[in-house]
C-alpha cells in the first residue's frame, strides 16, 4: 500500500483541473493559484497544496456554465432584435408605474 504523498495530491488536483476545466491551460491554473503568493519559490510541497486547494475550491464554487451554453446565451443576447424586445418590455413595465411610491 503507497503513502499519498502531497507530490501525488498536486498532481491529481492538477489532473482534475484539466478534465473540468479543458478550455484553459495549465499555466493559467498556476498563474492564478500563485497570484496571493508573491515569494512563490520557497514554497513548500504542502503551502502549494493548500494554495492549490484553495484555489480548485473556490473555481468549483464559483464555476461558470459550460462554454457551450455561455456562447448560446451570447449568441441569443446578441441579437439586436432580442435587445430591443427586452428594452421595450422593461420601459413598457417601468412606464405603467409600480407601487412604490407612484
Amino acid at each position: 500500500m503507497s503513502k499519498v504523498t502531497e507530490h501525488s495530491q498536486i498532481i491529481e488536483i492538477l489532473r482534475q483541473l484539466k478534465v473540468e476545466y479543458p478550455n484553459q491551460g495549465i499555466g493559467r491554473h498556476l498563474s492564478n493559484i500563485l497570484s496571493d503568493y508573491p515569494n512563490y519559490w520557497g514554497m513548500s510541497d504542502k503551502e502549494f497544496l493548500f494554495a492549490l486547494e484553495k484555489y480548485k475550491f473556490e473555481l468549483d464554487d464559483n464555476h461558470l456554465p459550460p462554454e457551450k451554453e455561455i456562447e448560446k446565451l451570447v449568441d441569443e443576447s446578441s441579437s439586436i432584435e432580442n435587445l430591443r424586445e427586452g428594452i421595450d418590455e422593461y420601459t413598457e413595465f417601468d412606464e405603467e408605474g409600480d407601487d412604490y411610491g407612484d
